[in-house]
């Protein structure tokens, strides 16, 4: 399968997602939304990392050293309180815009 582009802002609401479930190092948060896409979203690194320093600048999530499974030093990210509310209202707001759009591309009466 095809990798697909993200629109602009969508790799923060993944971001968001995944650290929902649990802290994680950045690898491991570009290897959890590649595998929850079927392959279809590969986070590139040159991506990932500005996306998170801009995050914890906003305060959306915080970061600490901690040892990684495989014995290395990891910066390991988690979701703050305010990460969490950001979280509940980008994801309104993307399943509105993913129905609207979803209404648009559908057959039906034109206008």
């Amino acid at each position: 399968m095809n990798s697909l582009d993200l629109p602009q802002g969508t790799l923060e609401l993944l971001v968001l997602q995944t650290l929902q479930v649990e802290p994680q190092h950045g690898w491991g948060i570009s290897e959890r939304i590649n595998g929850r896409s079927n392959g279809a979203l590969q986070v590139q690194q040159g991506s990932l990392y500005p996306a998170l320093h801009r995050m914890e600048r906003k305060g959306l999530i915080k970061a600490e050293w901690r040892m990684s499974e495989n014995g290395r030093r990891a910066k390991y990210y988690q979701l703050t309180a305010t990460g969490r509310d950001q979280l509940l209202a980008e994801t309104a707001n993307w399943m509105r815009l993913t129905a609207a759009v979803a209404l648009v591309l559908s057959p039906g009466e034109t206008g």
